[in-house]
């Protein structure tokens, strides 16, 4: 017996798959369900926008989230390691917590959306075949050659309509949506922990949301794996700190003098915290 089509929209938020959302729901395209994972990380203007976007269009977003809280798993969770690691030898075979995320260890993505997405999946799969819609722009071919994206159930509304992500931003602005600025910070708005985001919008974390800059600083004095390979997050702060000085004295941010200035004030920085 063939199983019946679920219209599943997946749902990050952010200006791509908000403006998918809008022109799906403003040409009267089948929609069964609306879905944002949410990973306890975004930032404050996101869950506004959310719950904006959820009035305005009458219908609920349905919202999954891991058993586990961020820091939870990032402080405490018990994990177990090979004795003959590099990490073992250091830290001890049993540690706790996985730490920041890195290039090659982005657990926060497996654990905080992977997991709880696909749980719902799963259940939803065992009476429909469920097309899922996600908003990637049509600028973005390299995305939509993953083999994730290649799946047959996935169907990509914005790539069909020629949709870039110049046009999605303009779109969702022209509807009175603006995340309060976020877009104006960042190119693209996800969790604002990530220590994979670029100096530049670690930059504008630093200047614009000071709150959110103090709780990363807490969280990285606890945790025993760097937030970056070049920079902990007082580094970053001592780089960003001398970079407004050289502005206001009209001097460069970069070259040989700024970087041999920048690495005595960070030795400076590196001293106080061992203090």
């Amino acid at each position: 017996m063939d199983k019946s089509e679920y219209r599943l929209v997946s749902l990050s938020g952010g200006k791509d798959s908000t403006a998918m959302l809008l022109r799906m729901l403003e040409e009267g395209m089948k929609i069964d369900c609306i879905l944002f994972c949410d990973t306890g990380l975004e930032f404050p203007a996101m869950y506004e926008h959310l719950d904006k976007l959820e009035r305005d269009i009458g219908r609920p977003i349905t919202r999954v989230k891991s058993e586990y809280s961020y820091e939870y798993l990032m402080f405490d969770v018990p994990v177990n390691r090979k004795e003959n690691t590099a990490f073992a030898a250091k830290f001890g075979k049993v540690h706790t917590g996985y730490g920041w995320a890195g290039p090659r260890m982005r657990w926060c993505t497996t654990r905080l959306k992977d997991i709880p997405r696909e749980k719902f999946l799963r259940e939803l799969r065992q009476k429909y075949t469920v097309k899922e819609y996600v908003g990637i722009a049509a600028d973005e071919q390299y995305r939509l050659e993953r083999k994730r994206n290649k799946n047959p159930n996935h169907i990509h509304p914005l790539a069909d309509w020629g949709m870039t992500e110049a046009d999605c931003l303009k779109y969702c602005y022209e509807r009175g949506y603006d995340w309060s600025g976020l877009y104006e910070h960042f190119k693209r708005v996800s969790c604002w922990c990530c220590p994979l985001q670029s100096l530049e919008e670690l930059r504008q974390l630093y200047r614009y949301y000071p709150e959110l800059w103090q709780k990363l600083k807490e969280w990285d004095k606890r945790t025993w794996r760097n937030f970056r390979a070049d920079y902990s997050v007082e580094q970053l702060e001592a780089r960003f700190l001398f970079e407004e000085e050289c502005i206001h004295a009209g001097k460069p941010t970069a070259g040989k003098a700024f970087f041999t200035e920048l690495k005595k004030r960070l030795e400076v920085t590196n001293h106080a915290c061992s203090e």
